[in-house]
């Protein structure tokens, strides 16, 4: 479903991203991994065209999406969980749900009830303000939010940053019903070892800027993948 290509990308002179190509397919969870700084955040931010490239291409079932503008791309179905979550905080839990509708038709402008099956918590915060949350809890109301829009290609910053476990174990079982569904394809950047590794059909590890190992869970040599993880 979703292709990036020998994709390049710089910062001013500074170059993020150097021949990087990685797939994602619907019914899988394409990780990505990483130390800090090589390139994992720049990745989706070219991917959800928050970041121009400026060598390779980016395509979406086949049709190049590198020239589309980020509000074009969500409506190709695209859904970006940032790192650092950026919700709403001075908005309600469902005005910033709501937000969500921006990319859809005037007939899917309604929040799913499975949203609230996958995060109960937030059925009974609705009238909250986002900023009054826990950091746990404003994460599931990022996914959520996200997952409003119907996406297609759903791209999580490390989602299990600053999380309590608790937390970390719900949004994991989140990610893997999403996967199960078989609709979606899932890019996942994460740091933390274990939780990438369980929920893994496809991944790659990432070195500044390039691809440096890739394969499916199956071919995963875990002390390969952690001594690129280690400072």
């Amino acid at each position: 479903m979703l292709a990036v290509t020998s994709v390049d990308l710089f910062y001013g002179a500074a170059q993020a991203l150097r021949q990087v190509s990685v797939s994602a397919r619907p019914g899988r969870v394409t990780c990505v991994m990483g130390r800090n700084g090589v390139g994992k955040t720049s990745l989706l931010r070219a991917i959800v065209g928050q970041q121009p490239i400026s060598g390779g291409d980016i395509s979406l079932d086949g049709a190049s999406i590198a020239t589309l503008a980020p509000h074009q791309r969500a409506r190709r179905g695209l859904a970006y969980v940032p790192q650092g979550r950026e919700i709403f905080p001075l908005l309600t839990v469902k005005e910033n749900l709501e937000t969500g509708f921006a990319p859809l038709p005037r007939r899917e402008r309604f929040v799913p009830a499975e949203i609230f099956d996958l995060f109960p918590v937030l059925a009974d915060m609705l009238g909250r303000r986002g900023g009054d949350l826990s950091g746990g809890q404003q994460q599931q109301l990022a996914i959520a939010r996200a997952l409003v829009t119907r996406p297609r290609v759903l791209a999580l910053d490390e989602p299990t940053e600053g999380i309590q476990p608790s937390i970390i174990k719900d949004i994991g079982r989140a990610i893997d019903y999403l996967r199960q569904k078989g609709e979606m394809a899932i890019v996942l950047v994460e740091q933390y070892f274990e939780f990438a590794r369980d929920l893994a059909d496809d991944y790659v590890v990432m070195d500044r800027g390039a691809v440096v190992l890739a394969g499916d869970r199956a071919s995963m040599v875990e002390h390969d993948v952690r001594s690129r993880l280690s400072v």
